[in-house]
């Protein structure tokens, strides 16, 4: 999505049109804009009272988990349990794959030992 317009040429394209008395069109070739985009600046004035950028939101679903803390200290007290056990007894609707995804980005392991693995691997000394 492309960068929105500074709030200082928004100013200046807002104050050539009610204070100067200059047309839109006759303000849009003169800051290179399109004229829809100062109807929609001067609709924004109107709904809310100015005419300030929105902030671009990457798209996604709200997050469930919020609170981080919170959720590793229940990792922690219920990471004997599966992650269907798991989402079932977090407070609202969540889903195991939910589960999964905030585990590993708090990074707990499901591993008993994490490290098993790669001493065995590093022990072997073979190439295939």
């Amino acid at each position: 999505m492309p960068k929105p317009y500074s709030y200082d040429l928004r100013q200046k394209v807002i104050q050539a049109i009610e204070l100067d008395g200059l047309k839109k069109s006759e303000v849009s070739q003169l800051f290179n804009i399109s004229r829809n985009t100062i109807d929609l600046w001067l609709k924004r004035l109107d709904v809310t009272g100015d005419f300030q950028a929105i902030p671009n939101q990457p798209p996604g679903n709200g997050h469930k988990i919020t609170d981080w803390e919170k959720f590793r200290e229940f990792a922690l007290s219920h990471g004997d349990k599966t992650q269907v056990e798991m989402a079932s007894l977090w407070e609202g609707e969540i889903s195991d794959r939910t589960i999964s995804r905030a585990l590993k980005k708090i990074g707990f392991t499901r591993k008993k030992r994490p490290t098993a693995t790669v001493s065995a691997m590093k022990a072997n000394g073979r190439r295939l």
